[in-house]
């Protein structure tokens, strides 16, 4: 064979494989790391999971941006890696730290994350500053209808109820409230406290009852009885056993559940109604790893929520663990434009400064 016949069959092949090419970047050929963030996350064929773990596999990595604990998120994490092979790092930081440094990161063309999980206000705070992306998963019928919102953009992985929790030394399970206006007994005097931020709890109890009713009940608990506000969740239930809150009205169910689990003198009630305030995952628009990245949020809400509920989070699968009976959520949209409002009132009737 001469040269020139030589050659003319080389350039027939790099056509050739130059079309096979341009046909798998416009059609996908099978091949989902040629499909963009949004058409990933929008598709719901039946080899969906199988094509994220091939994917995953191939990004080998994983950016999450998480307020959850470093010990609850770290045991994901291991599990996840267990599974599939695939490593995750996690930057920690508060919900409002987490908004801010996305914020951040994708005003300056920036893309480092791959999820978020915090809590929902400030995940419906991304979902309006346009950072994250819509995804259709078949896990989500699993869950509460609660879990999933009309825009798509995240979903609730956890609730955290607030709960009242009582120290067992000092008031006794026939004297503990059964209701808000029970906590205009004087047997209260001293005893009460709740926590320095919990402005959305107090909204959603007071306009279950009526706002001008709710107001009123909470200002006459407090002028009868007083009200000690601590900061931190964790803190407020931490000193439920120590005597130095006798009666908490805002704690985090799990944290009681832990400490009962502990041995601690505390035990926990439900004052109606149960209030409930999701914590969610969602995927950033430009996730560097969007593979690895939704099969980490089905693998939360999935195998996942079972973790979760041994450590003692609510979570969205009710199949897992069932919430309180009665609960409500906390409307997020609503406390998002009414937020200014009710935290002055929570301030004013709480005397917090």
């Amino acid at each position: 064979m001469d040269a020139r016949s030589v050659f003319a069959r080389l350039r027939r092949a790099a056509i050739a494989s130059l079309a096979a090419a341009l046909l798998a970047l416009v059609f996908g050929a099978g091949d989902a790391g040629a499909q963009s963030v949004a058409e990933l996350a929008a598709y719901a064929g039946p080899d969906r999971t199988q094509r994220l773990i091939a994917g995953a596999k191939k990004e080998g990595a994983l950016m999450i941006y998480s307020s959850m604990t470093v010990a609850d998120m770290g045991v994901l994490i291991a599990a996840f890696n267990a599974k599939y092979g695939v490593k995750a790092q996690l930057w920690r930081g508060s919900s409002e730290d987490i908004r801010n440094r996305v914020t951040r990161e994708y005003s300056a063309s920036r893309y480092e994350a791959d999820l978020a999980e915090t809590a929902g206000t400030d995940m419906e705070a991304m979902v309006r500053e346009q950072v994250l992306q819509k995804v259709v998963t078949p896990v989500s019928k699993e869950l509460i209808p609660q879990a999933t919102f009309a825009h798509g953009q995240w979903i609730s992985t956890r609730l955290s109820v607030f709960a009242a929790a009582y120290n067992t030394n000092v008031i006794k399970r026939a004297d503990a409230p059964k209701t808000y206006e029970d906590l205009l007994n004087p047997r209260f005097k001293g005893k009460l406290a709740v926590e320095a931020e919990d402005a959305n709890w107090f909204m959603s109890v007071v306009l279950s009852m009526g706002e001008e009713k709710g107001l009123k009940l909470f200002r006459d608990i407090v002028a009868s009885n007083g009200m000690s506000v601590r900061k931190g969740h964790t803190l407020l239930a931490n000193l439920v056993p120590t005597g130095e809150v006798p009666l908490a009205l805002t704690a985090y169910s799990y944290r009681v559940e832990q400490l009962k689990n502990e041995g601690a003198p505390i035990e926990i009630i439900y004052l109606p109604p149960p209030v409930a305030f999701p914590t969610g995952i969602g995927l950033f628009r430009h996730a560097p790893h969007p593979h690895a990245a939704l099969l980490f949020q089905d693998f939360i809400l999935t195998d996942g929520q079972k973790i979760l509920a041994e450590r003692e989070a609510v979570p969205t699968n009710p199949k897992v663990k069932a919430a309180p009976n009665g609960l409500i959520f906390v409307d997020l949209a609503r406390f998002m434009d009414e937020g200014g409002k009710w935290t002055k009132l929570f301030r004013d009737t709480f005397t917090v400064r």
